[in-house]
């Protein structure tokens, strides 16, 4: 019986060492990937035509929108196009997959959605690079990681 005891203490104890050890590197990891995200915040604010706003958000003009197109406001809805992807160039989200644009509410996104659209106007396509307090938070979602800073080329084709 002690024998079964000791077996089981060892057990106990390795997979105690095993859970801990694990669990620091998914913070360590989780901790250079924050870094990895902010650190791409702070080369791509250096690049030419990159505008960074008040709230983080950085956007560059890809395609400027029709002359005459309309501008969203925060309770618009709009009809876009849009891929989005991860710092190392993952997608993780795209209509053009479907070939359906989608439709959806301006205060119904992410905060880096709807600053990001006020800025365009019909006919326009962004790059918006979206900081994680602007984007999924410190908790992510789905099959974003938490910090993620996240990039998205955005087709504004219509505000409804």
């Amino acid at each position: 019986m002690t024998k079964y005891l000791s077996l089981f203490a060892t057990i106990a104890v390795s997979a105690l060492v095993c859970f801990s050890c694990s669990k620091d590197d998914e913070d360590n990891s989780l901790e250079v990937y924050a870094e990895q995200c902010q650190n791409y915040l702070v080369e791509n604010a250096k690049r030419e035509g990159v505008v960074t706003t008040a709230s983080g958000l950085q956007y560059e003009v890809l395609r400027p929108g029709r002359e005459n197109g309309r501008r969203p406001n925060a309770n618009s809805q709009v009809r876009c196009h849009y891929q989005g992807t991860f710092i190392d160039g993952r997608v993780f989200d795209s209509s053009y997959v479907s070939g359906d644009p989608i439709v959806f509410p301006l205060n119904g996104v992410i905060k880096g959605w709807t600053e990001g659209l006020q800025y365009m106007t019909e006919g326009a396509k962004y790059r918006f690079v979206i900081p994680f307090q602007l984007g999924y938070g410190p908790y992510g979602y789905a099959s974003i990681p938490p910090y993620s800073t996240l990039i998205f080329e955005v087709e504004l084709i219509e505000v409804l």
